[in-house]
């Protein structure tokens, strides 16, 4: 991550798109529709006047077509423009938030399983991301709405957020630096011996694009973990990052044979003789940073979920 990025503006002009009503002029005889429109709506790629076809948006004659569709010229077009997911996607939403701190610089937030930080494909709306805008309408301004680091959809914990673009370029740095402090609480399978680090790069997994992996080509990524507690079956773990990769604790984990409770990628099949756990039981526990206006050093914490509280105690049961 770039610690200078160019400005991006997420303000939504929400107004719906105008219908075109287009007769085919004469010259367009002979045309595929999809030519035709490139020729008539040079506004808009040619991808996406395809994909409006596709969908249904465009009539010829006020019947359905294809891109391929041959035109003779005459014909009346009615085209419905619509934005993609993508482009709706930046809008403020009404979601409730767990705020930690708030000043005029910095929000810190403890992030529920289950939310997602930033929009993408299968979650264009409903995120963290949509919350922000809606709960600090400044945050149009600043790329990203302020956020500066994720953590998985089903991991829970603290999130710091930048309310400025200056403020957002210092944390940027020091987190480029490793002086934000981030220690996570894990339940993982297994009895770990001893504390200790592991050190392996981290990239995209090369049979599965859902997946990261420790492989060669990766980037590096440290992670220091220490015994919290011995279950039954289980250890719970502190885990400190040194670096923040995508996936990092879980890969790791899962690398000293010790996955993530629960963990529907990284981890085993969750069997009948163990509790049962709907997500990656991983917190985002401790969060320490330098104050981007003063420099002051700042720590919060954010106590275990109920949900992680009751998997431990029934783990202590096993």
């Amino acid at each position: 991550m770039k610690a200078e990025e160019s400005f991006q503006n997420y303000t939504e002009n929400d107004a719906p798109l105008a219908e075109f009503c287009i007769t085919t002029p004469i010259d367009c005889g002979g045309l595929r529709l999809d030519q035709a429109l490139a020729r008539l709506l040079p506004q808009y790629s040619r991808a996406r006047l395809t994909l409006w076809v596709r969908e249904g948006r465009v009539t010829v004659d006020q019947k359905p077509c294809t891109p391929r569709d041959k035109l003779h010229g005459g014909e009346r077009l009615v085209v419905k423009p619509a934005l993609t997911p993508a482009e709706t996607a930046y809008r403020p939403e009404s979601i409730d938030l767990n705020i930690v701190f708030e000043d005029e610089t910095l929000i810190v937030l403890n992030k529920p399983a289950g939310l997602v930080v930033h929009p993408g494909t299968g979650n264009w709306h409903g995120t963290l991301l949509n919350a922000l805008l809606a709960h600090a309408p400044q945050l149009h301004n600043v790329p990203r709405a302020g956020i500066v680091h994720r953590l998985d959809k089903d991991t829970s914990g603290l999130l710091v957020v930048a309310k400025t673009l200056t403020a957002q370029t210092d944390l940027v740095r020091q987190l480029q630096a490793r002086s934000v402090s981030r220690e996570y609480r894990a339940v993982a399978h297994g009895h770990v011996r001893r504390n200790g680090t592991y050190e392996g790069p981290i990239g995209r997994d090369p049979r599965s694009r859902v997946r990261m992996a420790v492989v060669g080509s990766g980037k590096p990524a440290i992670t220091h973990y220490s015994i919290v507690e011995l279950l039954p079956r289980a250890t719970v773990l502190a885990c400190k990052l040194e670096t923040g990769r995508t996936h990092q604790i879980r890969v790791h984990l899962q690398k000293l044979g010790h996955p993530i409770w629960g963990d529907p990628v990284y981890g085993p099949r969750q069997g009948p003789i163990a509790p049962l756990f709907p997500r990656q039981a991983l917190h985002a526990e401790r969060l320490a940073l330098n104050h981007p206006e003063h420099g002051e050093l700042m720590q919060w914490q954010a106590p275990l979920p109920a949900d992680m509280r009751e998997l431990i105690a029934s783990l202590r049961l096993a």
